[in-house]
């Protein structure tokens, strides 16, 4: 049943499982990036990603939020199969990578990357911490992100990793700021 209300302005917490509300835009392996148009209620190819580089889970945004970099706050989303674009998922945060990310000749804005296992994911429900990751797939997608925004002709610089507490509060200075800017 349609709401008439646009995909950015969902509610943030899920009444019913009280997790977070995500927008998924990008499937995990899709070397296509989406990104939600609100203007118009849709989901547009943002950019194709060079060959070899993909995205290493579902990505998307948490609705009702808005970061430093002007957009609603992006989330990379554990879950069990890739989910195609506009799915509306709940999720548990585990974690932020802040990050910082610039232009050329433009100053530095925050655009932090949040970490959080779907609901209804059965093969990551172990996941509570960045620290629960397999060793490596940190790195790994922080060398994703760079590479991404290098592609994109931008930098990206690492500034710190959080846990789901620094997540958390984080994604209520975002919805606090959405709420401001309304």
């Amino acid at each position: 049943m349609a709401t008439g209300r646009r995909l950015d302005r969902l509610p943030l917490l899920d009444e019913e499982t009280r997790d977070l509300t995500v927008v998924l835009e990008t499937p995990k392996a899709s070397r296509n990036k989406y990104k939600y148009d609100a203007e118009h209620d849709v989901m547009r190819l943002g950019a194709t990603l060079g060959e070899g580089l993909a995205f290493p889970y579902d990505f998307g945004f948490f609705p009702s939020t808005l970061g430093e970099d002007g957009d609603p706050l992006d989330v990379l989303v554990f879950l069990d199969a890739a989910v195609p674009p506009g799915c509306v998922t709940t999720a548990r945060l585990i974690g932020v990578l802040e990050v910082e990310q610039k232009e050329k000749r433009t100053p530095w804005k925050r655009n932090d990357r949040f970490f959080a296992v779907g609901t209804e994911a059965r093969s990551h429900q172990r996941l509570k911490h960045l620290d629960d990751l397999r060793p490596d797939l940190l790195p790994e997608i922080e060398s994703f992100f760079t590479h991404y925004a290098g592609l994109a002709g931008k930098e990206l610089r690492i500034v710190r990793r959080g846990g789901p507490q620094r997540a958390r509060m984080l994604v209520k200075a975002g919805a606090k700021a959405c709420k401001a800017g309304k």
